[in-house]
């Protein structure tokens, strides 16, 4: 199949608004099974999940699914539940990380441990973990259970090797890339497989749409690990510096402390070692990533799994749906400028 690439050049801002055009009904059938399937008998269930899922998120993930969907023409109904599945993963995930970071700010709004307590962000991200799974079950695809439930699996490998990472200043790029490809692109791929499993489509669709979720899903984590360090909580929804604080080795840090000097690497370990987190050290961290171009090669090498996403999109026919699958890749890298 001759491959019909289109670069990472565009003359307007990148908005996720052609997608969300594409799939505007789907979303509506979409958005009404999460608002079904997180009802419980226990008020604090809906109250603490609405809490998140009503909190302003994109809602990329599931899109992503029925903008895939698009692409291959499929007629069926199949993939709003699924869609579901795949956000309730996501704000489970979303949950737990809150509490095991300590977070107090998500999307511009206080989170969930915060206003609830731990305890309770952990239960209700677990009663929408089975949320999930009961929506596959309905679907009856082995296939979308195996696909959906190892991505599960490896988001919570990730996310346990990043906590086993954190603090440690001698993390390498090729483990971040790993912990990444885990926490983030595993379910960003998934979340396209299945289009192509409901679309019954062959392996090398399958592949190919895995390919394009999991180049997207690490460029955007490169562009989130970026800004965090140059961008501000309106921007982030979080507070700036936060993985900083955190002892998280991004690969800003990596960077920046492979090219530092003697004392510029004694400060990347105390830093992260949690001895030297206050707003000063926080700008000296600023100072020394941008010495040594270590958000601008973060964001080149976002852009060069962007652009690997864009290629895989060559094997498919042009349209709205392949254009606006396109954009969301400009988009994610455009995030940081």
């Amino acid at each position: 199949m001759t491959s019909n690439v289109v670069p990472i050049q565009r003359k307007s801002e990148p908005s996720l608004q052609p997608m969300m055009d594409l799939v505007a009904g789907g979303m509506n059938q979409v958005n009404a099974v999460i608002l079904d399937r997180m009802q419980s008998r226990v008020p604090l269930i809906p109250e603490l999940a609405g809490h998140l899922i009503a909190g302003g998120g994109k809602r990329l993930r599931p899109m992503l699914t029925l903008a895939c969907a698009k692409l291959l023409d499929y007629p069926g109904d199949r993939h709003y539940k699924l869609s579901a599945a795949v956000e309730f993963i996501h704000t489970a995930t979303l949950l737990h990380d809150d509490v095991v970071d300590g977070s107090g700010m998500r999307r511009g709004k206080r989170t969930a441990n915060v206003i609830w307590g731990n305890p309770a962000s952990v239960l209700v991200g677990d009663f929408l973990f089975t949320r999930s799974f009961e929506l596959m079950v309905e679907d009856g695809s082995l296939r979308v259970l195996k696909i959906l439930s190892s991505a599960s699996a490896v988001i919570a490998e990730g996310e346990v090797n990043q906590l086993s990472a954190q603090r440690q200043i001698d993390t390498t790029e090729a483990k971040y890339l790993d912990i990444i490809s885990a926490k983030t692109a595993a379910l960003f791929s998934a979340a396209c497989r299945i289009a192509a499993v409901v679309a019954e489509r062959d392996e090398s669709v399958e592949e190919a749409l895995d390919a394009y979720g999991r180049y997207i899903g690490i460029a955007f984590q490169l562009v989130d690990d970026a800004i965090d360090y140059v961008s501000d909580e309106h921007t982030m929804g979080k507070d700036s510096g936060d993985d900083f604080r955190d002892g998280k080795v991004t690969l800003p840090v990596i960077l920046a402390y492979a090219r530092g000097s003697a004392d510029e690497r004694q400060f990347w370990k105390d830093a992260i070692e949690g001895r030297r987190v206050s707003d000063d050290d926080l700008v000296e961290a600023r100072k020394l990533l941008l010495k040594h171009d270590a958000i601008a090669d973060t964001l080149a090498k976002a852009r060069l799994y962007g652009q690997q996403a864009i290629d895989v999109l060559g094997a498919f026919p042009n349209g709205k749906a392949k254009s606006a699958l396109i954009e969301a890749v400009e988009f994610a890298i455009a995030r940081a400028y």
